[in-house]
């Protein structure tokens, strides 16, 4: 990280990447068009469950492969415009692709290449954003206070799309759906007619904006150690195979709380990440990322065991209080550590690479906890056991992240970890 980020306008920065966050993460596909999607499917295509979970899968492919639209954003410089060219290509790109299935025939297939064509293309303006967060926080030493602005904004649009999903699939044509995901994802691309001088002045003259080639990148990439308990430790993290549909089938099935239940327990979890998020913005500038690893962590770590102990669906509204404040602190501290981590010049390869992680340990985990669940008499407490065990082994994982990189607080100079990414070739 480099002192020169220390005389930006720090204030500059999170009024442009407040807004933008909230944008994207409405707009993309995944959030916006998941539930008019599928009920397009169910209700006006006659798709069996069977067809629209493989629609689901299908469609998803490109974020699993994230980290390949991070390496095209690192390599190459749309328009000679770096991140803006591609909010100014990409985001447009979207928008006609809507605008062509909302005016053209809407079968099956043709949704499902659509929709796909709208994940791959969106991906590259997402990745864009990802890697140039990553940079500036790297560069401004403002990591900590970048994720807790992404961690706070990610999940008010995330709330958002999910209640107008249910509305839209109500009372909009799929043609008027389209147009309106065209219009909104057009003001992305505007964005990338903004440039203030606090995100993008010398940004890209940086040593930690500087790649090689591919192969280079490649190489570099595999040979940065701070990448791997990174992703260990997210993946860990967000691979609970508890919380989603072993959760919704104990609620209703076991404990017969209405189907209305399982979606407000997410929502009061959710709403209660935000309060420990805000702090993490506070105690992230006054101690280091080591310390505030092992808080959050050990904090986190027994978040959901009270649900092995619950017996209605009222005692499991009241649980997701302080279980969403357990995982608020520990969401920003493992997305501070990610930003941290990147390798110089490969931002949003990495962040991408992230985002993949997060999408895979969600199904996965999900997956795995279904299987739990459905195997024995006692297997949701099964899952919330299986939970902590894969919290509680992140803890080994803390001493292995290289010490320059948790060794300041956020805005502190770090000399070690600049000259550790010139060691491994980066700057």
């Amino acid at each position: 990280m480099t002192s020169s980020g220390s005389a930006r306008n720090r204030r500059d920065i999170l009024w442009y990447f407040g807004p933008l966050t909230l944008l994207i993460y409405l707009v993309i596909p995944e959030a916006l068009l998941d539930i008019p999607s599928t009920y397009m499917l169910k209700d006006q295509l006659h798709a069996t469950a069977t067809e629209v979970s493989v629609f689901r899968l299908l469609i998803g492919v490109p974020i699993y492969l994230g980290f390949v639209f991070g390496m095209i954003r690192d390599l190459w410089n749309p328009l000679k415009l770096r991140d803006r060219g591609f909010l100014l290509l990409f985001a447009p790109l979207t928008a006609a692709i809507y605008l062509v299935i909302a005016f053209g025939h809407v079968g099956y297939m043709e949704l499902l290449i659509g929709m796909t064509a709208a994940f791959l293309s969106s991906r590259l303006f997402v990745a864009a954003y990802q890697g140039l967060i990553a940079l500036v926080g790297q560069e401004a030493l403002m990591s900590g206070r970048l994720s807790t602005l992404w961690n706070t904004l990610y999940f008010v649009p995330l709330v958002a799309a999910t209640v107008a999903g249910g509305f839209i699939s109500e009372h909009m044509t799929p043609r008027e759906t389209f147009v309106m995901a065209a219009g909104l994802t057009l003001l992305v691309g505007a964005f990338g007619l903004w440039k203030p001088s606090a995100v993008f002045s010398h940004t890209y003259d940086n040593p930690l904006a500087r790649g090689s080639n591919m192969m280079g990148d490649i190489k570099r990439l595999f040979r940065h150690r701070a990448i791997y308990p990174a992703v260990l430790i997210n993946f860990l993290w967000y691979f609970q195979p508890g919380i989603n549909t072993p959760m919704q089938f104990h609620l209703t099935n076991v404990l017969h709380a209405s189907d209305a239940v399982y979606a407000d327990f997410l929502g009061i979890y959710w709403a209660n990440y935000v309060p420990t998020i805000i702090l993490y913005g506070f105690l992230c500038t006054r101690m280091p990322l080591r310390k505030l690893l092992w808080w959050s962590t050990l904090i986190g770590i027994p978040q959901m065991i009270p649900l092995a102990f619950i017996h209605s669906g009222n005692e499991a509204l009241l649980i997701a209080v302080p279980m969403g404040l357990m995982s608020g602190l520990a969401n920003a501290t493992f997305y501070d550590l990610a930003m941290r981590s990147c390798p110089a010049g490969l931002q949003g390869t990495f962040m991408m690479l992230i985002a993949a992680v997060y999408a895979l340990a969600l199904r996965g985990g999900d997956v795995l906890g279904t299987w739990i669940y459905s195997s024995s008499e006692n297997g949701f407490v099964n899952c919330v056991i299986a939970s902590v065990i894969l919290f509680a082994l992140i803890v080994p994982l803390i001493p292995w992240i290289p010490k320059a990189v948790t060794a300041t607080a956020d805005g502190e100079a770090a000399p070690a970890l600049d000259a550790a990414l010139a060691s491994e070739g980066g700057a």
